[in-house]
């Protein structure tokens, strides 16, 4: 089976160390956990609102992206990214928090829908839907009134715990979908055991 291209990972999150350890950042921690594997460095780029980095996952150069614009504003970083690289929207792969799974679950989709995810839905504005997710589960409140302080808090101990280890799976699962393609490295993700 022939591997997915991918060429810009991006990680949502909010910039500062205010929001470092909070649930929306789970993006930011992906995208960190591979610079970290490949011991490579973010820089500043204000020409593009963000921080890059550049690694080699199974042989394909990656640009590594987090958007300093906060989160309802990261279309415009992944734009002027992908814009000055001529990189397609399809080889574009973005890693956000995903309230709809608890944490520790990760899943990788193809397209689709903001599902209320701001920066999804400002990245999907100015890119369309067609570009690929990790979708890294941290769980709801049990009220829809309580989303804005839930994604902007800390998890407990525990729930950290599981979000990193969906973070590690998702970092494992790039280069199967690099090398492999998408319903290998889904296959992958899919069939983890449950997280306690």
């Amino acid at each position: 089976m022939a591997g997915t291209p991918i060429r810009l990972v991006v990680g949502l999150g909010n910039p500062g160390p205010a929001y470092a350890q909070t649930r929306h950042n789970a993006g930011f921690s992906f995208v960190e956990e591979l610079a970290r594997r490949a011991g490579a460095e973010f820089r500043r780029e204000p020409r593009h609102q963000g921080q890059l980095g550049r690694v080699v996952v199974s042989g394909q150069d990656l640009w590594l992206l987090k958007p300093l614009t906060y989160m309802n504003l990261s279309g415009a970083s992944v734009q002027s990214v992908a814009g000055f690289y001529r990189i397609a929207p399809e080889t574009v792969l973005v890693a956000h928090d995903e309230l709809d799974f608890p944490p520790g679950v990760v899943r990788l989709k193809e397209g689709g829908g903001a599902g209320g995810h701001n920066g999804l839905r400002d990245i999907i504005a100015r890119l369309g839907e067609s570009f690929w997710r990790f979708r890294i589960g941290i769980g709801h409140p049990p009220d829809r009134a309580m989303v804005m302080n839930y994604v902007l808090g800390r998890p407990s101990a525990a729930e950290a715990e599981l979000i990193g280890a969906a973070v590690a799976a998702a970092a494992d699962a790039l280069p199967v979908l690099l090398d492999a393609g998408a319903q290998k490295a889904m296959h992958r993700l899919h069939s983890r055991a449950a997280p306690q």
